[in-house]
């Protein structure tokens, strides 16, 4: 316990740098709380190794409370919104270059396969397309193939 109270300075800086870890490494950034934590144990212990803070218990502590709260009032919106950007766009890929010649006859009503892969696709089309017409598939979702004409 000595050696920890001797070396307070250090002691903060490397639990914040644990805390920081198991944030990133473990939690996947799923909590901010242990980034604010480890960020303010960080910046206090390195505050108190310059001699800007006094090196005890109890400047630790308070210092460490208002350093987490300030951290947290000043980065939970970025944060938060970085959590929530998606990219919606479509991503362009081998398999949706593939073209075929229809078999069947495409339309709302109609129920068109096509193998491929090992998979039976179900064809779908914005417009009625007839048998024997060349199509190329232009989008892709869960066992559905969307096709247009060439």
């Amino acid at each position: 316990m000595d050696l920890i109270l001797n070396n307070l300075p250090q002691t903060l800086i490397i639990v914040g740098i644990f805390a920081l870890i198991i944030e990133v490494a473990v939690l996947g950034f799923a909590t901010f709380f242990l980034l604010f934590l480890g960020l303010s144990l960080v910046l206090s212990g390195t505050m108190m190794y310059a001699g800007l803070l006094a090196n005890d218990w109890m400047t630790a502590l308070w210092v460490n409370a208002i350093l987490t709260f300030v951290l947290a009032l000043v980065l939970w919106k970025p944060l938060k919104r970085l959590q929530q950007s998606s990219n919606d766009e479509e991503i362009s890929n081998d398999f949706a270059d593939i073209d075929f010649i229809l078999s069947d006859d495409l339309n709302d009503n109609s129920q068109v396969f096509y193998a491929y892969s090992g998979i039976q696709w179900q064809l779908k089309s914005d417009q009625p397309l007839s048998k024997g017409t060349r199509v190329k598939v232009v989008k892709k979702e869960v066992g559905v193939m969307w096709v247009k004409t060439l």
